[in-house]
């Protein structure tokens, strides 16, 4: 699990736990460029098959990014691996965009 932010340009990592991460990553590339850019939550259920992915865990297998959005401001992305193949569903990516809805309030006082 790991939050990146936006700086403006591109996602930095910021704080995280488990294995080191990607420490940038552009806008539109792999899963959590694509969700940054599309302000969409992306489910993918085998990375290997999503065009573009970053491998920054080898052990990879399945991602949620969950965008962090401030009405029409970027913040980051909320991002989520599993070495399991599908391993997020619908009930996933909603309670995760509840809890990612929850950070934002948070945020705001």
């Amino acid at each position: 699990m790991r939050f990146y932010f936006f700086d403006g340009i591109e996602l930095v990592v910021g704080p995280f736990q488990g294995k080191p991460a990607c420490v940038r990553i552009a806008i539109g590339k792999g899963v959590c460029g694509t969700a940054a850019a599309t302000r969409e939550t992306q489910v993918v259920k085998d990375v290997h098959a999503f065009p573009g992915h970053i491998a920054c865990d080898a052990a990879s297998r399945s991602e949620i990014v969950v965008p962090l959005i401030d009405g029409d401001r970027l913040l980051g992305v909320w991002d989520v691996d599993s070495p399991e193949v599908a391993r997020f569903d619908g009930e996933d990516r909603a309670g995760m965009q509840r809890l990612c809805a929850i950070f934002m309030e948070s945020l705001r006082g």
